[in-house]
C-alpha cells in the first residue's frame, strides 16, 4: 500500500461502514459485510431495498454523521444507480469502482467516502480487492492517475479545496425562492384535491400512479400518526413543512423539512408528529396498508413526554 505524502492526509480505515444494496447488489454486498466484520469494522447493514432507495438512505447518513470515521458501501447491478442516489447528498463522494486501481484513484483524488459496487460485473474475490484498496488509501496517496508518484503541491492544494467547494455547487439555485415553481413533484399535485385519511385526523393523500405506487400527503399542524408500520418500506421527500418521524424499531429521530428525505424500512415501527401543515411525497412498492401499534390518545401523550424531555 502507498505511503501517506503529507501530514494533512485523512486517515484510511474508517471504524465504521453503512451498507445498503438492491436486490441485484444484495449478494455482492453481504459477502463485503462478512469481509468488513472480518477486519474488526463495525458495520451497519440497511439491508435491501427495492431499485435505489437504500443507497439514498446511505448517502443521506453518511451525510448526516459529517466524520471520516463513518463510511458507506452500495450495491446494485452496475454500482453506477445507486453512486448517483448516494450522491444526492451533501459532503457524501460515491465512487463506482470496477477495478482495485479505481478504488485507488477514487481515494486519492476524490477522497471518496462511499464506494459503489456492481453485482453483475464483479465477482466476490474481486469485489474484496477493490473493497481492501478502497479502505487502506489515504486521501491524495500516491495512486495509478499520478504514476504512483506524490501528487505535486498545486494538485494536492487543488484537491484539498476540492472537498470544500463541491458540495457549494448549486446551492445558489436551491436559495432561490422561485426555484420550486417548476419542481416537477408540485406540478403533478397542483390543482388537484386530495381525499381525507379516515384512519388519522387531519391527513389525507392523492394516490398519483400505481405499481410502484407513488402519492402526494399532507397533514395539518398539530397533526400526530400514531405508532404504525407497513409490510413495505417507503421513500419520502417534504416537500413543505415541518415533522419529526421516531423510528421506534432503531430507536431513532428524524427531524425533517423541506427537501428532507428519508426511507423507512418495511415493518419498521413509526410515529410521526407534524408542527405545520406538512406535504411530501411517498412512494412504495405494492398496495397501501397500515397497522397501528398505539392508538391517537397513547400516540399524542408519548410525542408530548419526548418533545418535553428534549427540551429540558
Amino acid at each position: 500500500m502507498a505511503e501517506a505524502t503529507s501530514n494533512t492526509e485523512i486517515s484510511t480505515r474508517p471504524h465504521k461502514i453503512i451498507a445498503g444494496a438492491d436486490s441485484f447488489g444484495c449478494a455482492l454486498k453481504d459477502t463485503l459485510v462478512s469481509h468488513l466484520r472480518s477486519l474488526n469494522i463495525d458495520v451497519e447493514d440497511l439491508g435491501t431495498s427495492s431499485y435505489y432507495s437504500i443507497a439514498a438512505e446511505v448517502g443521506r447518513r453518511v451525510s448526516s454523521e459529517k466524520s471520516s470515521d463513518t463510511r458507506g458501501l452500495v450495491a446494485c447491478g452496475t454500482g453506477v444507480g445507486v453512486s448517483i442516489f448516494a450522491n444526492k447528498f451533501p459532503g457524501v463522494f460515491a465512487a463506482t469502482c470496477l477495478t482495485p486501481d479505481e478504488a485507488l484513484n477514487a481515494r486519492s483524488i476524490n477522497n471518496s467516502n462511499v464506494l459503489a459496487v456492481s453485482g453483475m460485473s464483479t465477482s466476490p474475490d474481486s469485489a474484496i480487492e477493490i473493497l481492501n484498496s478502497w479502505l487502506d488509501t489515504p486521501f491524495k496517496a500516491p495512486c495509478p492517475a499520478s504514476g504512483s508518484k506524490p501528487w505535486p503541491e498545486d494538485i494536492q492544494s487543488f484537491l484539498d479545496n476540492s472537498l470544500s467547494e463541491i458540495p457549494k455547487i448549486g446551492s445558489e439555485s436551491q436559495s432561490d425562492p422561485d426555484s420550486t415553481a417548476t419542481c416537477a413533484i408540485c406540478c403533478l399535485v397542483k390543482n388537484r384535491e386530495l381525499n381525507p385519511i379516515d384512519l388519522i385526523p387531519g391527513g389525507s393523500m392523492k394516490i398519483l400512479r400505481e405499481s410502484p405506487t407513488s402519492a402526494i400527503v399532507r397533514f395539518k399542524a398539530g397533526s400526530v400518526e400514531p405508532a404504525h408500520h407497513h409490510t413495505f418500506g417507503h421513500d419520502l421527500v417534504v416537500l413543505e413543512g415541518k415533522k419529526s418521524v421516531w423510528n421506534l424499531t432503531k430507536k431513532e429521530k428524524y427531524d425533517l423539512v423541506v427537501g428532507d428525505y428519508l426511507f423507512t424500512p418495511a415493518g419498521d415501527v413509526h410515529r410521526v408528529k407534524y408542527y405545520e401543515d406538512t406535504e411530501f411525497f411517498i412512494k412504495w412498492d405494492g398496495k397501501w396498508d397500515m397497522f397501528f401499534d398505539e392508538d391517537l390518545a397513547a400516540a399524542k401523550t408519548a410525542v408530548e413526554k419526548e418533545l418535553d424531555s428534549g427540551s429540558s
